[in-house]
Formats: structure tokens, C-alpha cells, sequence
């Protein structure tokens, strides 16, 4: 296997790394080695957006900008990429607009936070987004503000992301498009030692060669979890094989029946597949953590992380999904609800990894329902998560699927409200009631400092009741405070 040491590109040069240790972060190079210290460190754990850099990739041709949290971003996860960070955007004294444009708008006040903000707005600005107000709020709700109030920042991005950005970034596109593809080669990437070492496979078949050699290396998707194994849990990880270079856990298929995510698809990617089985989907993954974390995090390691509040998990086992599971050149295929076997334990079994996921999609006459409860409404974890799909005929209840996340050690369905409600009119307030007094027989959830057990399953509940008046015809404005969508167009 042809193997080469780190690269990307920064400030129109070509970056080598040969050697750095697995767990250095992109911010730690940034500020620490370059000695670029615009980019700032709040958080440390992909919150408040102070260490927002930009990402330049190239995407099915197109040199695509994403925002990225450089807290725990890991420095191996920035190969074959350009790196943009807040002292690249000016030319001499001429600010870029989206500066120029926080200054005449007054949007700064100590700063601290504006080199990241001025960082998501530059990638807002090339993603030639249609904008108004709640679109802009939603680019920025990972970056978070205490001085100056957002009226003025928003007011500085309604001004400056219209329409086409002309700056140097815009100018140069083609040219940078051509070094991107050029780094966007056939060869993996191996820093370090047999003992200590970052990986970044190109082939299903080096990562299955990796993974039997080093079966207990940590397989790191986006990192949005395991970045904050380092900066948090001060975790000493020595062997790190990183998946985003694995063209085949890329793809993203629609199938007559069925929706194909390989495990390497970013949540941003993913959306709007996702949105278009359901609108509470797309609901669902616009509060999933921030525009940072969605360009960042995979579909994959969210399963795979295991985590009982994940957000997907619980939505996709309502569903009906099905994951695929690599190993050295052969396959198996698990329904997804089997995967979690306790806290934190999944059905993997050595040399195994999360290759994609098989989703169904919904048929005639079958419904489904999502709600995530938190304490933000974006950018937050879960408290409890309920999903549901449910088939009717003639008004009653011919087939259903409940899961829960935050109710347990995993995510899980309800199989005795499952029960309950086969057979049962979907307009009687009766089989609500049914429904939600069955509820304790499948959960008995945790205190935490999250929620309560008390709490999680009152809000569960009334959550399930809540989808069963709506699936019934209760008209979502006496339900939401934002009325549900109507169904996206049917998957072409």
C-alpha cells in the first residue's frame, strides 16, 4: 500500500506533517505550532463556536466551504482539505465584507467570540443560500454571543451573505479546485508508529486490514463525540483510524423502498434525504447540534457511538432500519434496534465496522412522528426522544413501531404499547390514554442532571399521545408551536 504523511493546504501552500501525536487537535496546531491565534478556545467542547474554522473540500467538483469546530476537530481529520481561518480573510487593509460588515453593524463588542462568527458567516456567504432571518439564525446557532445581542450580527449577515461573495476565495475557486483533486488521491495516510499512530485509509479494504491489526485502535468518524474523549476525559489515545477518506462509506443511494447512508455521510449530507421521508426528520436533524457539528458528524458514528440519547437512533428504529456491518471482505446485516445490546455495548464484534444503514421508506397509508425533547431547542442533547411509524387501515391500527431514546441504557422501542394499540382506533382518545398508561411497562427511566425519571416519562407520555392526536387528524397548530410541514415530495 502506497502510504504518505499528512497534507492540506493553507495559505495557498502545501502542508506536510510526517509526524504529530493522534489526540493533537486542529485548534492546539493552529494556535500552538502556526501560531495563528485568531481562532480562540471557549468552550473546548464544540459549543459556543469561539474556535470556528473553515473547512474547503472538494465536493462532486465543487469547492464546498464548511464551518467546522477546530476544538475538536483532530488535526489528522483536516487531510486533503484547505484550511481557512480568521486571519486569511483580509487583503492588506480591506477587510473581507463579512468584516466589514459586522463593524458597520456595530456586531462586536469584547470579540472574543466575533473570529468565529466572522468564520461561519464566510461560509454561509459562499454556500449560495437563498437567506432570510430564521435561515441565518440557524447558521449561527452554534456561535454563541454574551455581549453584544444577535439583532446586530444577523443584521451584518443578512447584509453580507446575499447573492454572490466577490472575493479572493471566489477568484481563486478554479484554481483551488485543482489542488484539492490533486490531494484528493488514491494513497492512505499513516502518521506514527506501530504503537502510536493516525490512520486515514482510502479503501474498505486497507480499513478492514487496519482495524484486524489494531483491534483496539479507535475508529473516529467526525469526532464530535471523541473530541471531547480528549479535551474533556483528557483521554490519552494512542491509536486513532480515521474513516472520512473511505469513498465507499460515502455514498448516498434512493432506492424505490429504501434509503441508503453509507456511515461515512455527514449529518449536513444527510439531511435532506432524510427530510424527504418525513418532515419531523428534517426538523430533527436542524436541531441536531449546530452547523458545525452536522458537517462534522456522520450518520455512522452517531450509531455507532451508542449513546441511549443519540438522536437518530431512536427515529431509525421506528423506521425500521437496518445496519450493515463490514469485516475483511464480507458483510452482515442487523435490524438496527438489535445493535444495542446495554450501555455503551453494541452488537460489534471484533474487526467489525458500521459500513451504512438501509431505511425504509414510508408506504401509503403509514405515518410517522418525531419529537426531541431538550433543554435548548437547538444545539442541545436530549432529554427524551419518541418516535413513531404506524400503518392505518380503515382507521384503525394495522402495524406500529415506538422507540425511545433517554429512556433507558439504550434506545428502545415500546413493545408493549406496540401491543396495546394493534387493532385499536387511531381516532379515539381511549387508545391514546391506552397508550400512554402502557408506557411504564417498557421504561423505567434514570434520574440525571438532564431529567429526572419522573419528568422523562411524563414528557414521554404526553409526547406519544401528542403523535397519536395529530396521526388521528388534530391539527398540529393545537399541538406545535410551529405547525408540521405537509409531507416533502416522494423520494424521485
Amino acid at each position: 500500500m502506497t502510504m504518505r504523511p499528512l497534507r492540506f493546504l493553507r495559505r495557498g501552500r502545501l502542508v506536510e506533517i510526517d509526524s504529530f501525536h493522534p489526540r493533537t487537535t486542529l485548534l492546539e496546531w493552529l494556535r500552538l505550532e502556526e501560531r495563528s491565534t485568531g481562532t480562540k478556545e471557549g468552550c473546548a467542547e464544540g459549543d459556543c463556536g469561539a474556535c470556528t474554522v473553515v473547512l474547503a473540500r472538494l465536493r462532486r467538483g465543487q469547492v464546498v466551504y464548511h464551518p467546522v469546530n477546530a476544538c475538536i476537530m483532530l488535526l489528522g481529520q483536516v487531510d486533503g482539505a484547505e484550511v481557512i481561518t480568521i486571519e486569511d480573510l483580509a487583503e492588506g487593509d480591506s477587510l473581507h465584507p463579512v468584516q466589514s460588515a459586522m463593524v458597520e453593524n456595530h456586531a462586536s463588542q469584547c470579540g472574543f467570540c466575533t473570529p468565529g462568527i466572522v468564520m461561519s458567516l464566510f461560509a454561509l456567504s459562499h454556500s449560495g443560500k437563498m437567506l432570510d432571518r430564521g435561515s441565518v439564525t440557524q447558521s449561527l446557532a452554534g456561535n454563541l454571543c454574551r455581549c453584544t445581542g444577535y439583532r446586530p450580527i444577523v443584521e451584518a449577515a443578512l447584509g453580507a451573505c446575499q447573492g454572490p461573495v466577490h472575493d479572493r476565495f471566489s477568484a481563486t475557486m478554479q484554481a483551488s479546485a485543482q489542488v484539492l483533486a490533486a490531494l484528493d488521491d488514491d494513497t492512505n495516510m499513516f502518521s506514527g508508529s506501530e504503537e502510536v499512530f493516525f490512520a486515514a485509509p482510502r479503501s474498505e479494504a486497507f480499513l478492514a486490514a487496519l482495524i484486524e491489526r489494531y483491534p483496539e485502535a479507535t475508529l473516529l468518524g467526525g469526532g464530535t463525540d471523541v473530541g471531547l474523549w480528549v479535551t474533556k476525559d483528557l483521554r490519552d489515545l494512542k491509536q486513532i483510524i480515521w474513516l472520512g477518506r473511505v469513498n465507499s462509506l460515502q455514498e448516498i443511494e434512493v432506492h424505490q423502498d429504501r434509503l441508503l447512508l453509507g456511515a461515512g455521510v455527514t449529518l449536513e449530507e444527510a439531511m435532506p434525504s432524510l427530510g424527504a421521508i418525513d418532515p419531523d426528520l428534517q426538523t430533527l436533524m436542524q436541531r441536531f447540534g449546530s452547523t458545525q457539528i452536522r458537517t462534522s458528524g456522520t450518520v455512522g458514528g452517531n450509531i455507532a457511538n451508542g449513546s441511549p440519547i443519540g438522536d437518530l437512533a431512536p427515529a431509525l428504529i421506528a423506521l425500521g432500519a437496518v445496519i450493515e456491518l463490514g469485516r475483511s471482505g464480507e458483510t452482515r446485516s442487523i435490524p438496527l434496534q438489535d445493535f444495542f445490546l446495554a450501555y455503551r455495548h453494541q452488537d460489534r464484534r471484533t474487526g467489525e465496522y458500521l459500513r451504512a444503514l438501509h431505511i425504509p421508506l414510508l408506504s401509503e397509508g403509514t405515518h410517522f412522528r418525531a419529537f426531541k425533547i431538550s433543554k435548548r431547542y437547538e444545539e442541545d442533547i436530549s432529554s427524551v426522544l419518541v418516535a413513531i411509524r404506524l400503518t392505518l387501515l380503515d382507521g384503525h391500527i394495522v402495524d406500529v413501531r415506538i422507540a425511545c431514546g433517554g429512556m433507558a441504557g439504550t434506545p428502545r422501542r415500546a413493545t408493549h404499547v406496540e401491543q396495546a394499540l394493534l387493532g385499536q382506533p387511531i381516532a379515539s382518545s381511549v387508545t391514546w390514554k391506552t397508550a400512554g398508561d402502557t408506557l411504564p411497562n417498557d421504561f423505567a427511566p434514570m434520574d440525571d442532571h438532564r431529567a429526572s425519571a419522573k419528568y422523562r416519562m411524563q414528557v414521554a407520555r404526553a409526547t406519544l399521545i401528542k403523535a397519536l392526536a395529530e396521526i388521528a387528524g388534530l391539527p398540529t397548530e393545537n399541538t406545535r408551536i410551529y405547525p408540521r410541514r405537509e409531507r416533502v415530495a416522494a423520494h424521485g
